[in-house]
């Protein structure tokens, strides 16, 4: 895996020239993806912003994940990163939004072993997502996520240049 920061140059470099923006829902990497692109110099044409939806009810009212989703699956499931990268995207007006969610230790939550991740990218082309099972501490965890949303947002990005529609249609709920 390529480090976060590696990517992310890339990733601005990619949405700078295509003219696009990205938003951020993080659940388990709280602001370290958002915080990763900002670290990139020329982040401020490209990052709108980012919410670190760490409760179920942040996830459901302020992102629109589906209430009957989470009482059915619990937050770490592919199908509620799909709708928290979906809902970051509507929410702040982006061409992209990136998810995560998952568990980063030490033990088990909602029945999920440690390392149990799930991120997914939302965009022009439609929403992807990919299950990580990572091995290490909280902060080795976290790091792992990161990187791995990072990945799946350029490669989505750069498989699909050109929106089908300008970041300037996205409605602001």
């Amino acid at each position: 895996m390529i480090s976060g920061a590696d990517v992310s140059e890339r990733l601005v470099a990619h949405l700078t020239e295509a003219g696009q923006t990205v938003a951020c829902a993080e659940s388990l990497t709280a602001g370290l993806v958002a915080a990763t692109i900002a670290d990139t110099p020329g982040a401020s044409l490209v990052l709108r912003g980012g919410v670190v939806a760490y409760a179920a009810d942040v996830k459901v009212g302020l992102l629109g994940v589906p209430e009957a989703l989470v009482a059915e699956a619990g937050t770490v499931d592919a199908r509620v990163a799909r709708a928290m990268a979906e809902g970051a995207r509507d929410v702040l007006g982006a061409t992209w939004g990136i998810s995560t969610t998952g568990v980063a230790g030490p033990g088990p939550a909602e029945g999920k072993p440690a390392g149990t991740v799930h991120v997914a990218v939302a965009g022009p082309s439609g929403t992807r997502d990919r299950e990580l099972r990572l091995n290490g501490a909280r902060p080795e965890v976290r790091r792992g996520a990161t990187a791995a949303a990072l990945e799946l947002a350029l490669e989505m990005m750069t498989a699909n240049p050109k929106p089908l529609r300008p970041p300037e249609s996205h409605g602001v709920r």
